[in-house]
């Protein structure tokens, strides 16, 4: 498991997003994940809209419990995925922490 879904969110008013060479080096340890218009964005894919919901309502929950909420585009058998955070204007490590998390939800 990647060591940053044991991380958790803080509060990151008043810092500067992450510099290019630090997303890259972020988005190397996160399989799927890639780089979209200022955020990282990932799909994820499923057999039906049950399993589809079922991901989302748990993605809900890590989204809730650290404060950082996510873009979603949910659809019957896919869910797309999309993190930046507002507050700094771009990247920030709880972006990456969040999806560590999400990706800790699959096998």
């Amino acid at each position: 498991m990647n060591p940053l879904a044991h991380q958790h969110c803080q509060p990151l008013e008043g810092h500067l997003p992450m510099a290019a060479a630090e997303v890259t080096a972020r988005l190397a340890q996160a399989p799927g994940w890639a780089l979209e218009a200022g955020a990282i964005e990932k799909r994820f894919d499923f057999a039906d809209y049950h399993r589809t919901i079922a991901f989302v309502n748990a993605l809900a929950w890590i989204a809730h419990t650290e404060d950082h909420h996510p873009d979603l585009l949910v659809s019957y058998s896919r869910c797309t995925v999309r993190f930046n955070t507002h507050s700094v204007g771009g990247l920030s490590i709880n972006d990456f922490i969040c999806a560590a998390k999400v990706d800790a939800l699959l096998p």
